[in-house]
């Protein structure tokens, strides 16, 4: 069988897959979903055209080196990889396919640690990557349900924290989704409800605002803190409303309605910044309140703490509040505005 390196040298492979926006997030860890499943948890995200692209060179032998804007390029021994390293979890995925003589080049279209699931959609290009390397080798190709779940399997085994899955699953599959999670042994995993059709995702970006707040987010330590809340027996009826609140924004959505939308998502909003004040930084609380305002609906995107904000309303609304949060995106170094359109492609390998 040829060598890992030895195909590299014949041509580079190249993958990429979409950051998203969403609702309704860490009910799709298994901590929140199993002893809530009687309420049907779901959670709702739109992936977006900041894509993440992963790309395999030849290296030297015996030897893995990676490369990601925003960080300090490192290289190891295969069998010395350090996965608690800021690279850890694309080195935990070439020690799962024994990839060693390789350089992994990650190239990101969105601000590093920007709450977009950016980590996510890398790890499901280079798993993707690997996988068309493997087919080179007489492999059978992975199916884009086994890269997402095996994704989510690396992330949470390097994590130190429970993961969720809908990340991945925006990664793979593009779209404005629904994914439920019916919390069945030996059932399936997920369930997908396509909210928006693809024939309208360019009528839907119109209704869309994205920003940057300028500081990155540490996910880990607020997902960490609404795990063991739940699990302590704390905030339990207050996950039971955000599980409404999410149901009833897909059901609007998926009828077009967006003030009923709007009203949903800035009652989420309220809910997790009651559980977790930080959730929302300053800059990311002014941003919210002025969507509010401004009759728009607003939410952090990941798990908050830093990185971006995510509106939706009427058009007329968008329009207005995209002037006023440019305004106010001006008082913060590295703030800013993101273009956004709706990703309907998901992962791609070329």
């Amino acid at each position: 069988m040829q060598s890992i390196r030895g195909i590299l040298e014949a041509g580079q492979i190249e993958a990429s897959a979409p950051c998203r926006i969403d609702m309704g997030g860490t009910l799709d860890i298994s901590s929140f979903y199993y002893p809530l499943r009687h309420l049907s948890p779901c959670t709702f995200n739109i992936a977006v055209n900041l894509r993440t692209r992963v790309c395999l060179f030849p290296y030297k032998k015996g030897i893995v080196k990676i490369s990601s804007m925003g960080f300090k390029s490192a290289k190891y021994p295969l069998d010395k990889a350090p996965f608690n390293h800021p690279l850890g979890l694309m080195f935990a995925i070439a020690a799962y396919f024994g990839a060693e003589g390789v350089h992994i080049d990650v190239d990101s279209s969105s601000p590093p640690r920007s709450a977009l699931g950016g980590s996510s959609a890398a790890a499901v290009a280079l798993i993707a990557a690997f996988s068309r390397l493997g087919q080179m080798q007489t492999l059978n190709p992975m199916p884009r349900r086994k890269i997402a779940l095996l994704a989510h399997a690396l992330e949470e085994s390097v994590a130190g924290v429970p993961c969720g899955l809908q990340d991945q699953l925006a990664a793979v599959y593009g779209g404005v989704n629904a994914w439920y999670w019916p919390a069945i042994i030996n059932g399936p995993s997920f369930r997908k409800k396509t909210i928006v059709k693809k024939a309208f995702h360019k009528n839907l970006n119109k209704h869309l605002l994205l920003a940057y707040c300028g500081i990155p987010h540490e996910s880990k330590n607020i997902n960490k803190r609404w795990v063991e809340q739940f699990i302590s027996g704390k905030y339990r009826k207050l996950w039971a409303e955000i599980i409404l609140c999410t149901q009833r924004f897909n059901d609007a959505l998926f009828e077009k309605n967006f003030k009923k939308a709007c009203a949903s998502m800035n009652i989420e909003t309220a809910i997790r910044r009651k559980m977790t004040p930080d959730v929302l930084d300053k800059m990311g609380a002014k941003l919210v309140d002025l969507a509010v305002k401004n009759r728009c609906g607003a939410r952090f995107t990941g798990a908050g703490g830093g990185g971006c904000i995510w509106a939706i309303g009427e058009i007329d609304d968008i329009d207005r509040l995209k002037d006023i949060w440019g305004k106010a995106l001006l008082s913060r170094k590295e703030a800013c505005l993101l273009d956004v359109d709706i990703d309907s492609k998901g992962l791609v390998v070329n």
